[in-house]
């Protein structure tokens, strides 16, 4: 199997006692990507308690949307524990469906992928407020009920994970659903008496190789354009990458 492995690194930092965290970058609906990348997950031996966190971004711009909601169903079935959250693509979905002709640029962002993935054909050539109709005819329940269900972010032990990041100054109960969908540079750049104080785990912002800057860490690498679906694995005070990729 192919892959990349980065060494551990120590952290102020620790994770849950007696857990191993996964923290899962951008799919965009790299479907294959999702099952080497669990695979190589399952295959890692451990004593402790597996969990794993998405952090958003599930759909648009790769082929295969639809299988990788599927798929993350069956995780949620077999490991209940794991932790689903919204990243921006999914809510533009949700906001499409809801008003398809005041969010007719979600298929600009690759919502014209995952509209072919649930089975619509001549995407460019009929109106939103159509597209958004078929859509909502096929989209599984369950999938509708996912999406719906995702959250912004989580605390676990002294990380809080989120797809895009905190405003910066703000207390995380205090943050409002765009700064956490959307956010980049202002929260890149925060002065270091305005980060939270947990070390933030992140997406949304795709880099080459997973950043690990201390204060926050991005495992977004870009997964539909360069193979690469990243996790960073976080147990005791450790960190360390885990990666597909060529």
């Amino acid at each position: 199997m192919l892959g990349r492995f980065f060494g551990g690194k120590p952290s102020q930092s620790a994770a849950p006692e007696g857990e191993r965290l996964y923290a899962i970058g951008d799919i965009h609906g790299c479907a294959g990507l999702l099952e080497q990348l669990l695979s190589m997950i399952d295959i890692e031996r451990t004593d402790a308690r597996r969990r794993l966190i998405f952090l958003g971004d599930y759909v648009d711009r790769g082929p295969d949307s639809n299988a990788v909601i599927d798929r993350l169903l069956k995780v949620k079935a077999d490991l209940p524990e794991s932790v689903f959250l919204r990243g921006n693509h999914e809510q533009a979905m949700i906001d499409f469906l809801e008003k398809p002709d005041f969010n007719e640029e979600w298929l600009h962002w690759g919502g014209d992928k995952t509209l072919e993935s649930y089975g619509l054909a001549d995407v460019w050539k009929k109106r939103p407020a159509t597209l958004a109709g078929e859509l909502a005819e096929r989209l599984p329940a369950a999938h509708r009920e996912f999406l719906g269900s995702l959250e912004l972010w989580r605390v676990l032990g002294d990380y809080a994970f989120v797809h895009a990041g905190f405003k910066p100054g703000v207390a995380l109960e205090d943050q409002k659903a765009e700064h956490c969908l959307w956010i980049r540079s202002e929260f890149h750049n925060a002065e270091a008496d305005k980060r939270p104080q947990e070390t933030v785990v992140h997406g949304h912002h795709p880099v080459k190789k997973p950043v690990d800057a201390g204060w926050r860490i991005n495992v977004d690498t870009g997964a539909v354009w360069s193979d690469a679906l990243t996790a960073v694995v976080l147990e005791g005070t450790t960190r360390r990458f885990l990666s597909t990729g060529r």
